[in-house]
């Protein structure tokens, strides 16, 4: 995938996934690449349609909520591009947790009870729900790992105005419900997610991704009581399977620790399991598109012409 230039193009950023592109400080063209990353690392080989995946599925799930908050979403005028409205963010990730698992476990599991200032109850084991979904939010890093934080830190270091908080909660966790509902018709259970979040005026606005297998992660329903009862792993349906091949393979994105090798067949396994990810997410048969970079660019510029 090569790197655009479009008419009234005022900045471009290229984060570990996606390419971002400023169109007159009022617009932004997000480009989905098949790039991969796993513990802040970009692995060295694409994943084909991967993008397309992503893309798509947030598309679905931001139009699928947009009654709850507006969204920066516009249109979608190539298989792994969104075209949306910038806004200013706020510099915190609004991490949603319904189950005990993944970072919220391992703390657990250390002995602690507190997350980002939140209590977790006693007698809980892995992949238990909480009582009810929990926030745990964490500082947006521009580089290096974003960083657990309170909702107290957050008002008082003043990175979110105490009135914006009370809204962004009160957002997150309307979305995390409608999310639910979402992941059950399929059968599935959202465990956790994040959602980002800025600001057009007054007016605040869901912006990036949401509810895709890279920002959430996902349990099937079927078998979910029993496995835990059994004290068994729980099925999952995210990118998490990538991340234990890399441990198994003695990556973790540590100084001095190299990349394992990606076969052809471990691409292809990768890819299927992003298609499955989004046929089951989404009921819908998976149809890839694979575009060149001059009809993408023909789709941009055009719809750019819209707006």
């Amino acid at each position: 995938m090569s790197d655009y230039l479009f008419p009234g193009q005022t900045d471009f950023y290229k984060g570990k996934v996606r390419d971002v592109y400023t169109i007159d400080d009022r617009l932004l063209v997000m480009i989905a690449s098949d790039r991969i990353s796993a513990f802040d690392v970009i692995l060295p080989k694409p994943i084909p349609n991967k993008g397309q995946v992503l893309n798509q599925v947030a598309a679905y799930m931001l139009n699928a909520t947009k009654d709850i908050c507006r969204n920066w979403l516009l249109e979608t005028p190539a298989p792994n591009t969104s075209i949306g409205t910038k806004c200013v963010p706020f510099k915190v990730e609004m991490v949603v947790r319904g189950n005990l698992t993944g970072h919220a476990w391992r703390v657990y599991s250390s002995g602690k009870r507190a997350l980002c200032g939140v209590t977790m109850p006693d007698g809980l084991k892995e992949n238990d729900y909480f009582p009810q979904p929990i926030i745990t939010p964490s500082t947006k890093a521009a580089e290096g790992h974003d960083e657990d934080i309170s909702k107290e830190e957050i008002i008082e270091r003043n990175i979110v105005s105490q009135d914006d908080y009370e809204q962004l909660e009160d957002l997150s966790l309307k979305l995390f419900a409608r999310g639910k509902e979402l992941a059950a018709r399929q059968g599935l259970i959202l465990v956790d997610t994040k959602y980002e979040f800025g600001k057009l005026g007054n007016e605040i606005i869901l912006i990036d991704e949401i509810h895709t297998p890279d920002s959430s992660r996902y349990f099937y329903a079927d078998g979910f009581e029993e496995r835990q009862a059994k004290g068994e792993k729980q099925k999952q349906l995210s990118k998490e399977f990538v991340r234990e091949w890399l441990i198994e393979n003695n990556f973790m994105g540590k100084e001095g620790q190299q990349v394992p090798e990606m076969s052809d067949k471990w691409i292809s396994i990768i890819r299927n399991r992003y298609i499955e990810l989004y046929e089951k997410l989404i009921g819908e048969k998976f149809i890839p598109q694979t575009l060149s970079d001059e009809e993408t660019r023909e789709r941009i510029v055009a719809a750019l012409k819209k707006w």
